[in-house]
């Protein structure tokens, strides 16, 4: 089934709790995957504006997670030193590798990247610079984050719909 990339609407900003929130307010993603009916794993665009980030530095206990530069260059984040990935670089996070990660644009110029990542029901996900946790059993898009002793968060959702 062919897929129209400008068809599938994106959804911009984060539903990370504030100030966590920040970074990723002006991200832009077509969830792909979901518009071919994937289940299995998704697949997303992801449009990074000048300063914009992916997300904050994550690692996933049961989900692989892959990416492939199509445009622009962004700055991979991990315990190590920072990467450039520029036009036709890849970089892949195996399932419950601890070194959290994220893309950031520092660059003057829009990036995109292609996302591709397992969806696996017991995932968790880390979070090691910040009070943030993700627990198993989430949804995509359905996401309810907590502090890492277990406290959810307030659901931005709820915030949105008032």
């Amino acid at each position: 089934m062919k897929i129209v990339v400008d068809a599938v609407p994106p959804v911009v900003g984060s539903l990370y709790p504030e100030p966590y929130d920040a970074p990723c307010l002006s991200r832009e993603r077509r969830k792909l995957g979901d518009a071919a009916s994937l289940t299995q794993y998704g697949v997303n665009l992801l449009m990074l504006p000048p300063s914009a980030w992916s997300s904050q530095r994550h690692w996933h206990t049961g989900s692989d997670e892959f990416v492939y530069v199509l445009e622009g260059e962004v700055t991979l984040v991990g315990d190590q030193e920072a990467q450039i990935l520029r036009a036709g670089d890849a970089a892949g996070f195996k399932a419950g590798s601890t070194n959290g990660h994220c893309l950031q644009n520092h660059t003057q110029a829009r990036a995109l990247v292609l996302e591709v990542g397992s969806r696996v029901e017991s995932d968790t996900v880390h979070y090691p610079d910040i009070d943030l946790f993700l627990p198993p059993g989430q949804r995509p898009g359905q996401f309810t984050f907590t502090h890492r002793d277990g406290t959810p968060y307030p659901d931005k959702r709820a915030r949105r719909a008032k």
